[in-house]
């Protein structure tokens, strides 16, 4: 299991889970970049740490694949793994491939192009929600290879989730009074290269405000420090806990807008990239809103009966047995031989 980013961590975590609990052994490696080595710890998973991020540019990204995938394959060759998952990680793609270890990989934005045409085209498994037509995959190879799944991954990984007041305390934060959480945008994407001044704009509405805002990188933690009126966390922290008791969420990248919909609170989206067929459903269904004006940015405490009432829950089971398809085909055929 490889995990890239801080998002992965979340997605993955009640995967690694049942695989053990059936009896697998599962082994973890884990790129440093944004809180995800924090979150391995803060999960209680053990990982390896392999790589780090190599920064916005494609040279970059290019130079960093070919590396950490080398480093990945030094690292599994002489473990005999049965099975490679990943969540949009080429790295674990391309060593499965150079090691002949079945593969599997998951996303649920189409629009990465780059990412999706290693990915596809070397996993044997593609799983992705089903609201995302087909037809935006089969320029990736992904065509015969997908396994779909109902509803928001969010929906899987939350799904026996309950939320902790403690991180309330932890960030000095009064309960009675409105909370809002912001992520910041993801400005060392491939898919998300705009500067977004409608992000800043809302950042100077919620100014001196109880709003948490969540940096990805160092440097916009230094930022937003820097600028002030603003609550910044020193390290990772349980922000689901924190937007399950948040009465607003703002964000610009998917995760937290997802989990935020998946527990129940209101969010806006401010994502200025090609919008993926999962957030243009959530909008259709009104479960999420696209932002246009920083004057749509009302802080006002919710109703505590109105929490979480359009919580869906969704068994983990169901990725797994996706994510393990693979492995069971290649036992198949070993068995068939």
């Amino acid at each position: 299991m490889d995990l890239t980013n801080s998002p992965h961590v979340l997605v993955l975590a009640p995967v690694i889970r049942r695989l053990e609990h059936r009896g697998h052994e599962v082994q973890v490696t884990a790129r440093d970049f944004a809180q995800t080595l924090e979150l391995c710890e803060r999960h209680g998973i053990g990982y390896y740490r392999i790589g780090h991020h190599r920064g916005a540019a494609l040279a970059g990204k290019a130079r960093g694949l070919a590396e950490r995938s080398w480093q990945l394959v030094r690292f599994a060759a002489r473990r005999r793994f049965d099975l490679a998952i990943g969540h949009g990680s080429n790295d674990i793609s391309v060593a499965a491939r150079a090691l002949r270890i079945p593969c599997a990989t998951m996303f649920d934005y189409e629009w990465a192009t780059v990412q999706h045409n290693v990915n596809c085209r070397l996993a044997q498994a593609v799983v992705v929600p089903e609201v995302i037509p087909p037809g935006r995959l089969e320029r990736y190879g992904a065509a015969g290879k997908l396994r779909r799944y109902p509803g928001l991954k969010e929906e899987y990984y939350l799904y026996d989730f309950e939320p902790d007041q403690a991180v309330l305390g932890e960030l000095g934060l009064d309960p009675s009074e409105p909370i809002a959480v912001v992520r910041t945008p993801p400005a060392v994407s491939l898919y998300h290269r705009f500067e977004n001044d409608l992000f800043g704009q809302v950042l100077e509405r919620l100014r001196g405000t109880q709003t948490v805002v969540l940096p990805r990188t160092p440097a916009q933690r230094a930022q937003l420090v820097a600028a002030g009126g603003l609550i910044v966390p020193e390290h990772a922290i349980d922000a689901q806990s924190l937007i399950a008791y948040a009465d607003l969420v703002v964000s610009a990248g998917g995760t937290m807008n997802r989990e935020a919909v998946a527990l129940g609170t209101p969010v806006f989206t401010v994502f200025e990239g090609r919008l993926g067929a999962v957030d243009e459903h959530l909008i259709d269904e009104g479960r999420l809103q696209r932002l246009t004006s920083a004057d749509q940015v009302l802080l006002q405490k919710r109703e505590p009966g109105k929490r979480g009432l359009q919580r869906i829950r969704r068994n983990p089971r169901l990725l797994v047995e996706l994510l393990s398809a693979p492995a069971a085909a290649a036992r198949g055929r070993a068995g068939g031989d």
